[in-house]
């Protein structure tokens, strides 16, 4: 299997962190290029019957942060030799990677995931779960251990 392009997640978590590394060697190993992404999406339950009830600037404000992050990560995959692109999307992360990684069209996604279980696995769901599910490529998943080292 050979891969060009390879669609990198960014939560900016430890584990997508983890996940950064992993795809830079992996990339460089296969002459593959990277695509950064990072999604947010607007919590739903912050909004009125009338509206958002968040100044008009901070979600712009959410997308630009997440821009300048993703452009410090794209400095570094360029300083490993590997040619890079990033882009911030609205909407809800695993939706987002699914459509991002068809219209690429991405051959792998490489993605951190904390691994939650129980409770927390049924409150907050899981990103890697549900983009494992609709993924139309391979999706190779990165998870730190206790002491932030790549498992």
């Amino acid at each position: 299997m050979h891969w060009n392009t390879i669609l990198v997640p960014m939560d900016f978590s430890e584990d997508s962190e983890a996940a950064l590394a992993a795809a830079i060697e992996l990339a460089r190993d296969v002459g593959a290029r990277l695509h950064l992404l990072h999604s947010f999406e607007y919590p739903s339950y912050i909004g009125t019957p009338w509206g958002y009830s968040f100044p008009a600037g901070v979600f712009s404000d959410v997308r630009n942060r997440a821009s300048e992050l993703l452009a410090e990560r794209q400095e570094k995959v360029k300083a490993e030799g590997v040619p890079v692109s990033f882009q911030a999307c609205e909407g809800p992360p695993s939706e987002v990677i699914v459509e991002i990684a068809k219209t690429l069209p991405a051959d792998l996604i490489v993605m951190g995931t904390r691994g939650l279980t129980g409770v927390k696995h049924v409150l907050l769901g899981s990103v890697a779960e549900r983009t494992l599910r609709h993924a139309p490529c391979p999706v190779m998943t990165v998870k730190t251990d206790v002491a932030g080292e790549a498992g």
